[in-house]
């Protein structure tokens, strides 16, 4: 059963330093984390990121990060949830994770009312062919650390300067748009439930 970190509005680097240290220092016996976080306003490029994706980033700032993927923005009112697991413990294949983590932000949708869908061809979570929810995710040790961030009630506006994950033109949307209202810790909890519930079966 993997313990519960809410640790609300963070810097983006002082947790990815955060996440790093306790893959690092993780051993067959270190118990599972999932830690729920949101962010100041930032830009991350992913592994497989290209600058040129990146078209008017104005004063926010960008980091390069060690997650999977392309490009991506961050900001309050967003919900970010960090699996920090031992994959080979819990005999899960990358694609399995991934597919998890899909799978849990639209059951979690479902449950407010809103279809969502995932894509074979780009890894995440999609209303009206609108992206929702976005996934990145870094294997070291048989671990993974990064995980889901699924737009709640935020300024999309940041995501209009970006190729939003490497496409020109993808359009985002979050839950408020669809006149939903529901808090972070309210969204958190029952997207938990769905990836517990997954791990446990």
């Amino acid at each position: 059963m993997a313990a519960i970190r809410n640790l609300g509005l963070q810097n983006y680097e002082t947790i990815w330093q955060d996440m790093q240290r306790f893959t690092q220092e993780r051993n067959a016996d270190t118990t599972d984390e999932l830690w729920i976080v949101e962010h100041f306003p930032v830009y991350t490029l992913g592994l497989s990121g290209k600058r040129e994706h990146l078209l008017n980033t104005g004063n926010i700032p960008v980091i390069n990060s060690d997650r999977g993927g392309q490009v991506t923005y961050h900001g309050p009112g967003q919900l970010v949830i960090y699996t920090l697991l031992d994959i080979k413990r819990l005999n899960l294949g990358v694609r399995q994770l991934v597919t998890i983590l899909e799978q849990a932000m639209i059951s979690t949708l479902a449950e407010l009312g809103i279809i969502a869908v995932s894509r074979a061809d780009a890894p995440g979570v999609y209303v009206n062919d609108k992206k929702i929810g976005s996934i990145g995710l870094r294997i070291k040790k048989n671990c993974s650390y990064h995980g889901l961030s699924l737009n709640n009630d935020m300024d999309l506006r940041p995501f209009d300067h970006i190729n939003t994950c490497g496409y020109s033109g993808l359009k985002v949307t979050q839950i408020s748009d669809m006149g939903v209202t529901i808090s972070s810790n309210q969204l958190a909890s029952s997207v938990i439930q769905a990836i517990t519930t997954a791990l446990q079966t």
